[in-house]
């Protein structure tokens, strides 16, 4: 397996993102190692955040937030997905599965940094794999905050508007990351913040990840992921550690999933579930503190 490694050079000066990766490496089973980055910050003795991002971002989403949850006294543990930011980046497309994505998370923040007592925090895919994770190892999470993200299996039909963007993503000539977060948020965002989403990818041959993520996303009953997201929905029926849904207002990719999760998972009956106002797909840059101020209210309380 050809991988990639973005030089460090890129991440530099990033704009309100100070912190230094820390990093996992394993070896994947076709043989290959893996390096996986993340930030860890906030006391040791803190509960457990963890920002898992979505496509095609990486933990430099969570810049906003992470300040709030540090000064709430949470340890904050966002690593950046295979594929994805500081972490190693297989050039070949293949190499990516919704099922390795998972794998991947599992050996980097369980068996590497051996996390207990988590709190999910899930965007996008960040949500898709982290719910993966809580229902294959439920003992590992204390709580769950599921925003602008769902658990897909194929037997909806999906929109065409998501359809198009599938397409899109595998076969546009040019795939420009920092102009389709641009695009999933309300704010205009300064140009260095474009540019620091870009950062991760020199060139084309580094976005294998970020091309294959929307394709990965189970379209069809018989798709190779249907399988086990519905067996995730049968665990999450039974979950009842606490369990917060705080979509935006403004996403038309996510829109009513926070309803499935509200009537289906146990732990989210009678919680302070939240609607963001001001906010489109990428909710953690248009109301970043604000989201972070419910998540350490909603760890406070339970």
């Amino acid at each position: 397996m050809e991988i990639l490694r973005t030089p460090d050079e890129r991440f530099a000066a990033l704009p309100d993102f100070p912190y230094e990766p820390g990093y996992v490496t394993f070896d994947d089973d076709e043989g290959a190692t893996l390096r996986v980055a993340f930030v860890d910050v906030g006391p040791g003795d803190g509960d457990v955040v963890l920002l898992l991002h979505g496509e095609p971002s990486w933990s430099f989403l969570y810049r906003r937030m992470i300040p709030v949850l540090v000064d709430a006294g949470l340890r904050v543990v966002a690593p950046d997905l295979v594929g994805f930011g500081r972490s190693d980046k297989p050039v070949d497309p293949a190499a990516y599965s919704y099922a390795r994505h998972v794998e991947w998370m599992r050996r980097a923040l369980f068996d590497g940094l051996g996390l207990r007592d988590v709190t999910l925090v899930g965007q996008d895919w960040g949500g898709l794999i982290g719910l993966r994770l809580v229902s294959e190892h439920p003992d590992r999470f204390a709580r769950v905050v599921a925003a602008n993200t769902g658990l897909p299996t194929g037997d909806t039909p999906m929109s065409d508007a998501f359809l198009a963007w599938q397409r899109f993503a595998t076969t546009a000539p040019e795939f420009d990351v920092g102009r389709v977060v641009q695009n999933g948020t309300t704010s205009q965002l300064p140009p260095e913040v474009v540019a620091a989403y870009d950062a991760p990818f020199p060139d084309d041959r580094y976005k294998a990840g970020a091309r294959s993520f929307p394709a990965l996303v189970p379209t069809a009953p018989d798709d190779p992921a249907a399988a086990a997201n519905r067996a995730a929905w049968e665990v999450l029926a039974r979950f009842d550690r606490p369990f917060l849904t705080a979509f935006s207002d403004g996403d038309p990719i996510t829109a009513g999933g926070d309803r499935v999760f509200q009537k289906v998972v146990p732990g989210a009956q009678g919680r302070p579930h939240t609607t963001l106002p001001g906010g489109g797909h990428f909710l953690q840059e248009d109301v970043g503190p604000e989201l972070a101020r419910v998540v350490a209210a909603f760890i406070a309380s339970t």
